[in-house]
């Protein structure tokens, strides 16, 4: 500890970004959920275990605990094979329609979370367009664990495309080209080279995806049922339905027990093992991974992927332009002119906030990631900790956390702009943090070592030559903490205010009040505006990535 002191105290730069970094996750992040853990022991006598008991007591809390981890693995396993899937086959081959293909399969994560259900449920409920309409069948139920998995997965799986995306395409294809040049087969080469190369990014997407999914209450809420309790929607119901503010505290503490456990084991994992494949050594090199036969047969199943998805997407935008969905088709524009002539307030404060939140979320997760993976303080370990526990806890809870915490001094932001831009960049950076580390294992560090001894500083050396070489994963990072700010619910629902709404919100609102047309039209709107800011952002990041990469991540 002595020598990592010594060395930052030679870098001045660097020692005063880790302290406020430190600074900045202690209150943002730690603050206000250990105000959720001391709620959580409050009762109208004092301090108490009363709350934890009932949970263990009562049995709908336990299947609601064993539920949510059923689906958590369930979800998390299918998310990683087809985010995988889709980024070899989209990243790696030869194929046509790459970006029609990869904007299709982005979808799902440009949408507010629960548009996914309602799809489902309006496709394949009860009444739905595929199981009465097409299939007359009558007791086909999608309710429950089937129904919670399949919106899950559609939800969730474009997350682990986007990161194993970047590990993808930083990858030095070359290292396969010598193993297929000592004789290996291609299932050699992938099973030994590729796979295991992988990891970094696989073992992430897979953490990111199991709290995604622990975390969720938007598709469980549409369809989970009453049969089938999971127990991120029981502390959502008990803090807003049953107004149970210490009991709701108690379950979402309870959600961080699977969370804390699942990051432990991938980062124990991780860091036993070395995957440095840049070294920045000019390469080029075509990957011949996909023989023909192999890229056509996984090329039909992302097709198969994005016909889902745009059937899926198809009642959404049939809704927008219909009178009354299930009993007037009548083509009409009425949705479209309240959203403009009475909601357009929401789609200004939306795009304020995620605007502001995105660069932020962006530089701030590059600049953990950096630090965790190449720099030797005291507390590194604390910081990567810190800086992912905000996305293990629903956003319920994170939004319940930021108001018991700056609803009084000695910082009074409640109602306010800063308090949703700051909920979102500490609650969505980790997204960019995971994909991030994975990348700068493969970075050799002789690259940033060089730039040290021609004197640049540590803050230079990140600018000029990390940031550039993981440009692909800053790309997942922005990507996703725009999508997420322009999307959020669970934890914006606590947070706005008069002065400060979200299109979410307003969607949420329009569902409850039965007007499906109108949340159907800002569903689209929201759709619109994020997909023209990917195609930005991704221009603005091809510019910083080097010239082997350009127009990669469009």
């Amino acid at each position: 500890m002595g020598a990592q002191l010594r060395r930052l105290a030679r870098d001045p730069v660097f020692l005063a970004l880790v302290a406020a970094v430190f600074a900045a996750l202690l209150l943002f992040v730690v603050y206000p959920l250990a105000q959720v853990l001391i709620t959580s022991f409050q009762g109208d006598a004092g301090w108490t275990f009363a709350h934890y008991e009932r949970i263990v007591q009562r049995r709908l809390y336990l299947n609601a605990l064993l539920n949510s981890l059923e689906v958590a693995l369930t979800v998390g396993v299918a998310s990683v094979i087809l985010g995988y899937l889709l980024a070899f086959v989209l990243g790696r081959g030869a194929v046509p329609l790459k970006k029609p293909l990869h904007m299709a399969a982005m979808l799902p994560i440009i949408s507010p979370p629960f548009v996914t259900a309602v799809s489902i449920l309006l496709l394949f409920g009860f009444n739905g367009l595929v199981t009465r309409r097409l299939l007359h069948l009558q007791d086909f139920n999608i309710y429950g664990y089937r129904g919670v998995v399949l919106s899950q997965i559609f939800t969730f799986a474009p997350i682990a495309y986007l990161s194993l995306r970047g590990v993808l395409q930083s990858m030095d294809t070359t290292l396969e080209d010598a193993a297929f040049n000592m004789g290996a087969s291609r299932w050699q080469v992938f099973r030994r080279v590729t796979l295991p190369l992988s990891l970094p990014g696989i073992a992430g997407a897979f953490l990111v995806v199991f709290i995604e999914s622990l975390a969720d209450f938007g598709n469980p809420l549409v369809l989970a049922g009453a049969r089938f309790p999971m127990l991120a929607t029981q502390a959502y119901l008990e803090i807003t339905g049953s107004f149970d503010l210490p009991l709701g505290a108690a379950l979402a503490v309870v959600l961080l027990i699977p969370s804390i456990t699942a990051f432990a084991i991938q980062r124990y994992y991780i860091s036993r093992r070395q995957y440095v494949t840049v070294t920045g050594k000019p390469t080029h090199s075509t990957s011949r991974l996909l023989g023909r036969r192999t890229l056509r047969l996984l090329y039909a199943l992302v097709l198969l992927f994005a016909l889902a998805i745009a059937m899926f997407y198809a009642v959404i935008a049939v809704g927008a332009f219909t009178r009354v969905w299930g009993s007037d088709y009548t083509p009409t524009l009425e949705h479209f002119r309240y959203v403009f002539q009475l909601g357009f307030d929401a789609v200004k404060d939306t795009l304020v906030i995620a605007l502001l939140s995105t660069p932020i979320s962006g530089v701030l997760g590059m600049l953990i990631a950096f630090m965790v993976v190449r720099g030797a303080f005291p507390g590194k370990s604390l910081m990567e900790f810190g800086s992912i526990l905000n996305f293990a806890v629903p956003g319920t809870v994170v939004g319940i956390g930021y108001v018991l915490a700056f609803n009084g001094p000695p910082l009074i932001l409640t109602g306010s702009l800063a308090i949703l831009v700051l909920a979102f960049v500490f609650r969505y950076m980790p997204v960019g943090i995971q994909s991030g580390m994975a990348v700068l294992r493969q970075i050799d560090p002789a690259i940033e070592e060089a730039a040290r001894n021609l004197e640049a500083s540590s803050l230079q050396t990140f600018r000029k030559i990390t940031l550039p070489l993981v440009a692909p994963a800053f790309f997942s990072g922005l990507v996703y903490a725009f999508v997420r700010a322009m999307t959020a619910i669970s934890a914006a629902i606590f947070l706005v205010s008069a002065d400060w709404n979200l299109m979410t919100v307003q969607i949420l609102s329009q569902v409850g009040s039965g007007r499906l047309g109108v949340a159907a039209a800002f569903s689209v709107l929201l759709i619109v505006i994020v997909v023209i800011a990917i195609g930005v952002i991704g221009k603005l990041v091809d510019r910083l990535a080097p010239s082997g990469t350009h127009g990669s991540m469009a």
